[in-house]
């Protein structure tokens, strides 16, 4: 048996864990904080319309940098939401 660090191990987990309970509103929220860190998600809210995140920012330099990270951020969530469940990333302020 190979062992891995916990670090890594642990995120493919809980995007198992997260992608098999069904998609709600906190769900989303969860999967948009794991993905952005406690200080982005501060100053952002979203909501899934569609296969659309709709994401609320606070200030339009919150807006750019999400929108600089968005690749990555689309990435992350849809491994623990799913691919299908979201298909774009849309900024709104």
């Amino acid at each position: 048996m190979t062992w891995q660090p916990i670090g890594q191990v642990l995120p493919g987990a809980l995007a198992q864990i997260v992608r098999r309970a069904p998609l709600s509103a906190g769900k989303v929220d969860f999967a948009w904080r794991s993905a952005v860190g406690t200080q982005m998600a501060r100053v952002s809210a979203v909501r899934l319309e569609d296969g659309v995140l709709l994401v609320d920012v606070q200030t339009a330099q919150w807006g750019s940098a999400i929108m600089r990270a968005s690749g990555l951020i689309l990435s992350r969530i849809q491994s623990m939401l799913g691919p299908d469940a979201v298909r774009e990333l849309r900024i709104r302020r």
